[in-house]
C-alpha cells in the first residue's frame, strides 16, 4: 500500500458561520492522510479500524473521539462494522482559531477551554466515561440549526475540558500562532514540508517562499510552532514511518528511504528514541505477534 504525503484539505465555512458539522456516513473509511487550518472535533461509531495523527498510530472502535488542532497531519482508516451497522459513520465538527480565540477572550470564564486547545495541538483521545457521557448529543448536533449547533459546541468543549480521561496522542505539537503574518507564513512553510519531507532538508527554498534569511525563518518557525524545523521534519518523517510499518510490509530500508532517513540504521536509531522501540518491534506489535 503506498503511504502519500499529507495533502492540504479545503474545510469551508461559511462565512456567516461559526462552524461546520458534517455526518459522514460511507461504506468505508479509505485512509486520506490530510491536515487543515480547523480544529476538528470528531465522533467515531459503528466502525473500528486505525487513527493516525501524527506520529501516533492506534486502533479505535466504537464511540472513538478525538480533538485535533490545526495542522496536525490525521487520517481515520476503518477496517469493519461493529454490529447490525451498515454504514461507518462519524460525526464532525470543524471550527477555527480566530472563532475559538475570541470567544475566550470575550469570556474569561472559558479559559479551561483555552487549556484544552493547547493541548489538542498533539491531538486527544478521550475516555469512554466522557464518550459515554456525550455520544447522544455529538450525534445529534447534524439535526440542529446553525445558532443551536454554536451554542452546543459551547457547551461540548467546556465539557471536555473538564474532562479527566483524556489522553494526547502525537509526540510533537504544532501552534496556531496569534500573529496573522506569522500564521500565514507557518501555512506557506507547513505546505512545503508536508509536499516535501521524504527528501533532504533544504532551508532555501522555503526562504525564498517567504521572503526571510535563514535566521529570521528559523525564528519565526520557532516562535509559531514551538520546535525546530529539523524537529518538525522529524515528526513527519516518524509518523510516515509508523504508518508504513502498520499498513506494508515493506523492508526497514525502504521504508527508511521512503520516509527520508539517511538509510536503515539512522532510521531504528531515530525511531527506538522517539517510540522507545525498535521499528520491527513497534510493527510486531500491532500484528499480535
Amino acid at each position: 500500500m503506498a503511504i502519500s504525503q499529507p495533502y492540504f484539505e479545503t474545510v469551508t465555512i461559511p462565512p456567516e458561520r461559526s462552524l461546520l458539522v458534517f455526518d459522514r456516513q460511507l461504506p468505508e473509511f479509505p485512509f486520506n492522510w490530510h491536515y487543515h487550518p480547523e480544529f476538528e472535533l470528531t465522533l467515531t461509531v459503528n466502525s473500528r479500524g486505525m487513527r493516525f495523527v501524527g506520529d501516533h498510530v492506534a486502533r479505535y472502535e466504537d464511540g472513538d473521539l478525538v480533538l485535533i488542532a490545526p495542522n496536525l497531519p490525521h487520517a481515520f482508516q476503518s477496517q469493519s462494522l461493529i454490529g447490525k451497522a451498515t454504514a461507518h459513520r462519524a460525526m464532525i465538527c470543524w471550527f477555527t482559531q480566530d472563532w475559538a480565540g475570541g470567544l475566550i477572550r470575550a469570556v474569561p470564564e472559558l479559559e479551561l477551554v483555552a487549556a484544552l486547545l493547547a493541548q489538542a495541538r498533539r491531538g486527544i483521545r478521550f475516555g469512554p466515561g466522557t464518550t459515554a457521557r456525550l455520544r447522544g448529543r455529538m450525534l445529534r448536533l447534524g439535526q440542529m440549526d446553525a445558532l443551536a449547533q454554536v451554542m452546543e459546541l459551547q457547551s461540548l468543549l467546556i465539557a471536555l475540558a473538564a474532562a479527566p480521561d483524556r489522553h494526547t496522542l502525537a509526540t510533537g505539537e504544532v501552534t496556531v500562532s496569534d500573529m496573522p503574518r506569522d500564521r500565514e507564513r507557518l501555512q506557506k512553510v507547513l505546505d512545503h514540508l508536508h509536499r516535501h519531507y521524504d527528501q533532504p532538508l533544504r532551508l532555501k527554498p522555503l526562504c525564498d517562499l517567504v521572503h526571510l534569511t535563514e535566521s529570521q525563518l528559523q525564528r519565526v518557525f520557532k516562535r509559531s510552532a514551538r520546535m525546530s524545523i529539523s524537529a518538525y521534519v522529524q515528526q513527519l518523517r516518524l509518523g510516515r514511518a509508523c504508518q508504513m510499518l502498520v499498513q506494508t510490509d515493506g523492508a526497514m530500508g525502504r521504508i527508511a528511504t521512503d520516509c527520508g532517513f539517511s538509510d536503515a540504521a539512522d532510521f531504528a536509531r531515530r525511531f527506538r528514541k522517539a517510540r522507545g522501540v525498535t521499528p520491527s518491534v513497534y510493527r510486531a506489535t500491532f500484528r499480535g505477534r
